[in-house]
């Protein structure tokens, strides 16, 4: 087949047969669950659950380990009582049709499901929204059938970004109080700063429902309910329609990889049994994780999760996703504690074949529901061919996240002196990316800042981020952070692949880390929130910081080079720490040195004249003005009639300045 990946990367010859076998076990699951339509197949949640049949609801669930099921609530004093026991259907479906009157919109519920040797409370498997209680703490569903739907004011996005430029944002941190922010305040206060920031792909954490908040969203009980403690349904709805109108596509980050396991509020013992969604055996929890492992290979799991995929897609009018933990999925051992050196590691029979098979599903259903979205893989091993075309051998990923990227820039800070970066392995580590995949690059996410950790604005300043920000002041520590802060985001996005990402806040140097409350902080959202008024001061550096950011950004809507897959490292000079490189008609120059400035520094580039297009030294980035913006830079040559040319320029130390070049004309 054409442009296979065996054929765009020799290295996969080898394995041709393996690649092979996968790309049709996948066809062969397909055909084996669908009557050819896997659009149809997703539909679960149309079918289980609440639904509305004239007059009466009808609830569906499917324990087939259950002998009987109550539905209880204050309408039944939280007994089981006859008249709202389930009937049990064939194939382990229980089934309840009830007079609307009897349940009305928001009441409490939950099942009382009873299975050979014990009974006990659960969440519904497709409940679509759950509370928590102040007092116990405890979750119980709620029926949300409001009186009026949502009313959809932007038409689902058409089209998604060529070149995401993706925000990532977490609802409830994102209010600057001490709490947990709302999908109203993210609507009103939020999504205006990302939109003039120049982002156009929101890519929101923890929507899915959570027991414990500070997992971050990533132990997830209920597929199907936005979490509660956000808001509404609809309130989500609206900041997804609001989005859309102000032209920003919304991803959503999707946990398929693994779930609590809380058996009160989760799936893990739902019907008496260990087996219904998750293994049976050793593989069942994810001992790094403490959590639940899918099991892939059941049908029944399958439907389940590529029904949660179509429902937020289309229910929510989500523009893709950003699955989470791709890794610990493709392999039977999560991964953990391997080294990823050779492609006999991708091959050896230690992959989850069930999990391969069911990815290739997930994004295959996606673009049926939707084919302008967007889904992209956190992977960190290397997998080859996870974001390319299923048809040419691969998973159907659009993109993958770039993962090595930030660990090598906390790598050079904590291990190395400024004046000993290696500019060329800065340059091969941020340029090497697979030919037959898309990349989104970033140079530090949330997982950088967890507690424990730091950003990297921190890392550059630490304490003196408390006392040194202040326009007026003067601190050498802080000059030096806010240079290389502003270095590091513009080196990673020059080589990005073909996107880009940025934690909330990370724009403007938001310090500290992030910590969510809990036992061991006294149960504090101090570090659980963005100081907005930082950047909102205009006495203080973050605005500068925030500044070059946003031109850094415009760079692309400008310039639009990301997409373009030439990318040439022009100078690499280890001795004067000064790197150069080329992405379509700009040419960006970086000194890292931290002491040198350099005159009439030349590097070899195409003929032509060159402006100045950004420039790190500005004083509206907290630089220190040494570099004249309004000069016409020529090239000339080497040497008499030599084609090769090269421009010679003024480079401060550590700035960086981006020029746009300008094809000499043609006389004749």
């Amino acid at each position: 087949m054409p442009n296979h990946i065996t054929d765009i990367d020799a290295f996969l010859k080898p394995f041709i047969t393996i690649i092979h076998e996968r790309s049709n076990a996948a066809r062969a699951k397909e055909g084996l669950l669908t009557d050819g339509s896997l659009y149809e197949f997703a539909n679960g949640h149309q079918y289980y659950g609440w639904h509305c049949v004239g007059d009466h609801l009808v609830f569906r669930e499917w324990a087939p380990n259950a002998t009987q099921m109550y539905l209880i609530g204050d309408f039944s004093h939280w007994q089981d009582k006859e008249e709202f026991r389930f009937e049990k259907k064939e194939y382990g479906v229980f089934e309840l049709c009830i007079n609307k009157k009897r349940l009305p919109h928001k009441t409490l519920y939950k099942l009382k499901v009873h299975w050979p040797g014990g009974c006990a409370e659960r969440i519904p498997v497709w409940a679509t929204r759950l509370v928590q209680d102040d007092d116990t703490k405890l979750f119980a569903a709620q029926l949300w059938m409001p009186p009026q739907h949502y009313v959809w004011k932007h038409e689902v996005q058409d089209a998604v970004p060529e070149v995401p430029l993706v925000y990532e944002a977490h609802v409830g941190m994102a209010t600057e109080a001490e709490g947990v922010g709302s999908y109203k305040e993210f609507t009103r206060d939020v999504l205006p700063r990302i939109k003039a920031a120049g982002y156009n792909t929101i890519q929101l954490m923890a929507i899915q429902e959570h027991p414990y908040y500070g997992s971050f969203g990533y132990h997830v009980s209920s597929l199907f309910a936005p979490s509660s403690r956000f808001g509404t349904p609809n309130e989500l709805m609206e900041l997804v329609d609001t989005a859309h109108g102000m032209g920003m596509a919304v991803i959503m980050d999707l946990v398929h990889s693994h779930a609590v396991k809380n058996e009160l509020e989760g799936l893990g013992n739902f019907d008496g049994t260990p087996y219904q969604f998750f293994h049976d055996n050793e593989r069942r929890e994810h001992k790094a994780w403490d959590s639940l492992c899918y099991n892939y290979a059941r049908p029944e799991v399958l439907h389940l999760l590529l029904s949660n995929i179509k429902y937020w897609l289309e229910v929510f009018h989500f523009d893709g996703f950003r699955f989470d933990g791709v890794t610990s999925m493709l392999y039977l051992d999560h991964g953990l504690e391997r080294s990823f050196s050779g492609y006999e590691v991708y091959f050896d029979g230690n992959q989850d074949e069930d999990a391969i098979i069911y990815l290739a599903l997930a994004n295959k259903l996606i673009k049926q529901c939707k084919p302008a979205s967007i889904s992209i893989a956190e992977e960190m091993s290397g997998y080859p061919g996870l974001a390319s075309p299923i048809e040419q051998g691969g998973l159907g990923f659009d993109y993958r996240l770039s993962m090595g990227t930030p660990d090598y820039w906390i790598k050079l800070i904590k291990e190395y002196k400024d004046e000993d970066w290696p500019v060329g392995s800065i340059f091969y580590e941020l340029s090497n990316k697979r030919k037959e995949e898309k990349t989104i690059s970033y140079a530090e996410s949330h997982d950088q800042a967890l507690v424990g950790d730091k950003t990297l604005i921190f890392r550059l300043m630490d304490a003196h981020m408390y006392w040194g920000m202040r326009k007026r002041d003067q601190s050498l520590v802080v000059d030096r952070g806010m240079a290389l802060h502003k270095l590091i985001r513009l080196m990673t996005f020059c080589c990005a692949g073909n996107g880009y990402l940025n934690f909330m806040g990370n724009e403007f140097g938001h310090p500290e880390w992030i910590d969510f409350p809990r036992e061991g902080n006294n149960w504090s959202y101090q570090y659980a929130r963005r100081q907005w008024s930082l950047v909102d001061n205009p006495e203080l550096r973050f605005t500068q910081l925030n500044a070059f950011d946003r031109d850094m950004i415009a760079l692309q809507y400008k310039h639009r080079f990301i997409n373009e897959a030439y990318i040439e490292c022009l100078e690499a000079n280890e001795t004067d720490k000064v790197l150069a490189i080329r992405r379509k008609d700009l040419i960006f120059v970086f000194n890292l040195h931290p002491e040198r400035s350099f005159t009439f520094y030349g590097i070899s580039v195409p003929p032509g004249n060159y402006n100045i297009v950004l420039n790190s030294d500005a004083v509206d980035f907290g630089g220190f003005n040494r570099i004249d913006e309004s000069i016409d830079y020529f090239s000339r040559p080497e040497a008499q009639m030599s084609s090769r040319h090269r421009l010679h320029l003024y480079l401060p130390s550590r700035t960086a300045i981006v020029l746009k070049h300008t094809p000499p004309k043609r006389l004749f």
